[in-house]
């Protein structure tokens, strides 16, 4: 007896480990999104807030993207390197905190992750030859109807700008399944992928930075709101998950890590409230929920 339960319990172990490291990502995407809510209500530019979401990491990870040689750049190569650091580096991160300059939380924390998993089902019928299931079809056509309660939202109450809002999230949904789908294509581990994109966007993006904006925005703001942005920004809604959602994989597998993105809007909607005083209105409420009913059947 005890023999037969000693194999059983490393698994039930991963299974726990695993799930904690998928809620944490979650947990850490949502709190970056709040942050980048917060930032740019106060006065924080989009290209402040990139800066300190990919420069500082970027400076602990670049070892990492060049212990195998410049020349290699973490075995990705430059030019692969290049596309997928604008896929999922600084210029996908201002999409969306220009998007949150136009519309509530919201509609940014919903609206970003159903492109990105309507987007990726998409890319993956026509990029990798995936055969979509009458369930992901489904999906995704329930996560359509989700976007389109937002963008009546946005018609009715906010005005063209908040469509606009709307349009930004769902380019940079765009991106990011593009992101994923050339990982997948490309056969590039997720923590490989962060290290070179940082190192990028040190290398590429931060003299274009300080060329245009010369640190103005983030010395007007006070070094508590700074470090704000750098921890939450950087580690929690940068590195960190990325990490921890490859984690999840190892230990629970794709198929069922696929559903912790899913949490993300909920998480942001919570974070938000708690943070700052954010309240939901119903018909972000009613199209969280289409939403998030979508993803269930994509991730199947």
């Amino acid at each position: 007896m005890q023999e037969t339960s000693h194999p059983a319990a490393p698994k039930s172990s991963g299974l726990l480990i695993g799930a904690l490291c998928g809620i944490a990502a979650a947990l850490g995407w949502a709190a970056g999104f709040v942050a980048a809510k917060h930032g740019v209500a106060i006065g924080f530019a989009p290209a402040d807030l990139a800066f300190h979401r990919f420069f500082w990491t970027g400076l602990l990870l670049m070892p990492l993207a060049l212990r195998d040689g410049a020349v290699r750049l973490g075995g990705i190569g430059w030019g692969r390197g290049f596309v997928l650091t604008v896929l999922s580096g600084p210029v996908q991160a201002m999409l969306a905190y220009t998007g949150f300059t136009l519309v509530p939380l919201g509609h940014g924390t919903t609206i970003q992750p159903a492109c990105a998993a309507l987007f990726g089902l998409i890319l993956a019928t026509l990029v990798l030859g995936e055969r979509p299931t009458a369930s992901r079809i489904a999906g995704g056509l329930i996560i359509i109807a989700g976007l389109v309660v937002f963008g009546a939202e946005s018609l009715t109450t906010i005005g063209s700008h908040g469509v606009g809002g709307d349009l930004l999230f769902a380019a940079a949904g765009l991106f990011w399944a593009s992101f994923g789908t050339l990982l997948r294509l490309w056969r590039v581990p997720g923590t490989r992928a962060a290290a070179v994109v940082g190192t990028l966007s040190v290398i590429v993006f931060a003299p274009l930075y300080l060329i245009f904006s010369g640190f103005d925005g983030i010395m007007r703001m006070s070094l508590a709101e700074n470090l704000l942005q750098i921890v939450v920004q950087g580690l929690f809604a940068g590195a960190l998950p990325i990490y921890l959602f490859a984690r999840a994989v190892v230990l629970l597998g794709a198929g069922r890590a696929a559903t912790f993105p899913a949490l993300v809007p909920g998480f942001s909607l919570i974070v938000g409230y708690l943070a700052l005083g954010a309240v939901p209105t119903i018909p972000q409420l009613i199209g969280l929920v289409i939403v998030v009913v979508g993803f269930r059947f994509v991730v199947r």
